[in-house]
């Protein structure tokens, strides 16, 4: 079965070129590693076609969507009903949930900890939507308009101009591990992840969620997640 992609046998795909394993990173020879990258993979092979990164700031994926340049962005987009207006989407093929990161020993466990706080997260994100939640909490937009949005609020907050950074629980990776940082508290929001496609894409959709099925029953998926994320259990997808 032929599957409708906009260039022949090749799936494009948007992503950010900024290093956020275990989710995606990119090595010296433009290969990618991470979650994300293995489970497109094994998509696009379930499908019969090659994958093409589409590397972009996080501002423009939308733009590249529409315009027809990618056929999906496949880069940390969690399904929402504000979303699901613009883009249609595939069956999810992680959840995940959220948290802030602080610098270490600022006696923050819980919201009510950030009263008075800047806390930074990128616009127009779930993190944001989050933290719009808290009261008395400044909120600091990072436009996602650079090649490393999250390495730009790192640096803001390593350097004191946030206090805090939402982003998902599985994005700050090795930053936990320096002992600048700490996750302050992770809320269960369990947001579901899939590929955004334009609106008019349903013969797409239906042979990605088709691969995306495949990479799910042949147990490729229980495998892939195990590999990036040893410690914690495979969520029930649906």
């Amino acid at each position: 079965m032929t599957v409708p992609t906009i260039k022949p046998g090749v799936l494009t795909l948007a992503c950010s070129g900024m290093a956020a394993p275990p989710l995606f990173y990119t090595d010296n020879d433009g290969a990618r590693h991470g979650y994300e990258p293995d489970v497109a993979a094994a998509t696009a092979r379930a499908l019969g076609l090659e994958i093409e990164w589409l590397f972009l700031q996080w501002a423009d994926f939308e733009p590249a969507l529409m315009e027809r340049r990618a056929d999906g962005i496949w880069c940390g987009s969690a399904i929402t009903p504000e979303r699901e207006k613009r883009f249609l989407y595939s069956r999810p093929y992680a959840i995940f949930d959220e948290a802030v990161l602080v610098r270490s020993g600022e006696g923050i466990a819980s919201p009510d900890d950030l009263a008075g706080k800047r806390i930074g997260a990128i616009s127009g994100s779930t993190n944001m939507a989050l933290a719009e939640g808290w009261v008395d909490v400044g909120r600091v937009d990072f436009d996602g308009a650079t090649d490393d949005v999250l390495g730009d609020m790192v640096a803001a907050l390593r350097a004191g101009d946030i206090d805090g950074v939402v982003d998902d629980d599985c994005a700050f990776g090795a930053l936990i591990d320096e002992p600048a940082f700490e996750i302050a508290f992770t809320v269960k929001t369990g947001n579901r992840w899939g590929v955004a496609m334009h609106p008019d894409s349903e013969d797409l959709k239906r042979s990605i969620d088709r691969g995306l099925d495949h990479v799910i029953l042949s147990h490729g998926l229980q495998a892939i997640w195990k590999r990036w994320f040893p410690a914690l259990d495979l969520p029930q997808l649906s």
